[in-house]
């Protein structure tokens, strides 16, 4: 396999000029891992399989399972209301808001940045400095006094701000602030010893650099595009080797029990309208003819774009990172695509 793919992997790096590192595992076997482009362009340095990559979105399954450790814990439940779960006042939101409509994006509450109606990530700094943004309280004035924008339980669509709750939820319950808990909780566990959430003005070393390209061929850094540090809606650093860990750590049991992880791995809510693509708790479920295909996670931020799945039918982990605001999406199509032919 790895001759074929990587012959994919350079011929779509080419067309696309991918940058970033992908690796692709069956059980603790490696079937390919490649690494391409730059880390820090100005400097010169490659990416490598010590590169840490930011992964947005990606991380939101993060803040699922540490909820779900909370819930096995009895510190709070899935059912369990946001206003008897958290001490803030929201005048709009509906008071049947639970931390399950949260996690599957049903709570119909406004976000800060709706993907149904906004492109550009940046529109939000203009009246919300980024680097004033480090904690998770200092989302808050971006959405709680706004009205709800669906009724609860309506429909899925997409929310980063129902995220933000998620993790002051996580706060308000274990008495940690958010990053320390999932790093004790999370990445400890599963052996991630290079992931972290890092701020952009004092980055660890090996950790690679968002580039956006713009259209007359010059590029600037991603550094004033996001908010200062990531939290419990995305943001996170990983590299690919720990994304691995951290799929072998989810379904071999260790970070929730089996009865959680099967409520967190279950299908919940269609995200379109088709019988294929579904909502878990932090993460896409998309199935093929009734049977689960994939679990997957994706995220995108201005110079950054990620993909990473756990194929259950071929016990094969993917995790595709870049450094850039596309490409991490062919990467990982050519790896499915020689999947099925193998498998």
């Amino acid at each position: 396999m790895e001759m074929s793919i990587l012959n994919r992997m350079s011929e779509s790096q080419n067309k696309n000029q991918f940058s970033g590192s992908l690796l692709v595992k069956k059980n603790n076997k490696v079937l390919v891992e490649a690494h391409y482009g730059l880390a820090h362009r100005s400097e010169q340095i490659k990416n490598n399989a010590l590169t840490r990559y930011g992964i947005a979105s990606g991380c939101k399954l993060f803040t699922a399972i540490a909820i779900c450790q909370l819930v096995e814990q009895g510190k709070l439940g899935l059912d369990t209301k946001l206003t008897d779960c958290l001490n803030v006042f929201f005048p709009y939101f509906d008071e049947a808001i639970t931390v399950h409509h949260l996690l599957t994006h049903t709570s119909g509450i406004p976000d800060y940045f709706d993907e149904e109606v906004m492109d550009d990530f940046e529109e939000l700094w203009l009246k919300h400095p980024m680097y004033s943004l480090r904690s998770l309280e200092d989302f808050l004035p971006l959405f709680k006094d706004r009205p709800m924008t669906l009724k609860v339980g309506e429909r899925f669509r997409y929310n980063n701000a129902g995220y933000i709750l998620l993790g002051l939820i996580i706060e308000q319950a274990s008495q940690q602030p958010f990053c320390d808990y999932i790093e004790e909780n999370i990445f400890q566990k599963a052996g991630m010893v290079s992931s972290g959430y890092f701020e952009f003005d004092s980055l660890p070393k090996n950790t690679a650099l968002g580039y956006i390209d713009l259209p007359d061929g010059t590029w600037k850094t991603n550094i004033y595009s996001l908010p200062a540090k990531g939290g419990s809606d995305g943001g996170a650093y990983v590299t690919v080797d720990d994304m691995t860990r951290f799929w072998d750590a989810l379904v071999n049991d260790h970070l929730l029990s089996k009865e959680y992880t099967h409520k967190l791995l279950t299908p919940y809510i269609r995200t379109k309208d088709d019988e294929s693509s579904f909502y878990g708790y932090g993460l896409w479920i998309e199935k093929y003819k009734e049977a689960i295909f994939k679990f997957h996670l994706m995220g995108y931020d201005p110079g950054v774009s990620f993909h990473s799945a756990f194929y259950p039918n071929y016990d094969v982990k993917a995790v595709v990172c870049s450094n850039k605001s596309s490409g991490a999406y062919d990467m990982m199509m050519e790896i499915e695509k020689e999947l099925a032919m193998l498998f």
